[in-house]
């Protein structure tokens, strides 16, 4: 039984040193944006739309790109940007993909519904620049919103999801009606109806291709069982959706595998 929602959710109280990652991340991804700018590799703040944080980063392979591979960043759709996470695209990058980092408009200016519809117009406006199979992926509240994209009511165009190759979701929250009972929806105004239409595991998917929900071991517990939920119902569902827990592995740390192309969690984002 869960007696504190708050504590529940609450990543960073139970990371030691969890202070110095959001530096570290900033520090990692300018570094990896001014490396792949002086290669001439990357354009930087492409708009999709025109509210300011409607524009994405796009990082191009040296040669031909296999297809299109999209992070969607966490940060409880209220914090963080994409030039947090430029890093992240390193591993795709070198495995031959054009990687994609959309940003967002972060709640509350945006409900969660609505950033809903701007990743969706992101991913379509990508679409259109870079041609062949399409592989997502998102972190926490990304993972959330990656799912999201490939279940009834999609806010995709028709014709991207026949495109979708691949769906990751790392330690996506796949339930929002628990985030309803924590001090911070008092920023995010989830309300009944919102939680019920804009929660994954309450809904079915209508894409037909393969997911994997990915999480850290030592992640709250919550975490874990966001991870297994999704994955139950949609199995029940006819989705061929597994499950994977990462050992010793927390909310921080579970996605620096993105880096290596060799790792894993790399390996399933964009082979």
């Amino acid at each position: 039984m869960i007696t504190d929602f708050d504590d529940a959710y609450a990543n960073g109280a139970h990371i030691a040193g969890a202070a110095d990652y959001p530096p570290r991340w900033a520090a990692k991804a300018e570094a990896f944006r001014a490396g792949r700018l002086s290669e001439h590799r990357a354009e930087i703040d492409i708009p999709y739309g025109e509210s300011p944080r409607q524009m994405f980063d796009l990082f191009l392979p040296a040669d031909h790109a296999k297809g299109l591979a999209v992070f969607v960043h966490g940060g409880y759709w209220k914090a963080f940007g994409k030039s947090d996470w430029s890093h992240l695209a390193a591993g795709a990058l070198d495995n031959g993909w054009a990687v994609a980092l959309p940003g967002y408009t972060l709640a509350p200016q945006a409900r969660i519904t609505e950033i809903g519809r701007e990743i969706a117009a992101a991913i379509t406006a990508l679409a259109e620049r870079i041609e062949g199979p399409i592989r997502l992926s998102g972190h926490s509240a990304g993972g959330h919103l990656v799912t999201r994209m490939i279940c009834e009511g999609t806010s995709l165009a028709p014709h991207i999801p026949s495109r979708i190759e691949h769906v990751l979701s790392i330690s996506g929250v796949h339930d929002l009606r628990p985030i309803r009972r924590t001090a911070m929806n008092e920023i995010l105004h989830i309300d009944d109806a919102e939680a019920m239409a804009e929660s994954p595991a309450l809904l079915a998917p209508v894409v037909s291709c393969p997911v994997t929900c990915f999480v850290g071991a030592n992640e709250r517990p919550e975490f874990v069982r966001q991870t297994h939920l999704l994955a139950s119902i949609w199995t029940g569902l006819g989705a061929e959706i597994r499950s994977i827990e990462a050992p010793h592995k927390h909310h921080f740390d579970v996605i620096d595998g993105l880096e290596d192309t060799n790792h894993p969690l790399c390996r399933l984002f964009a082979p």
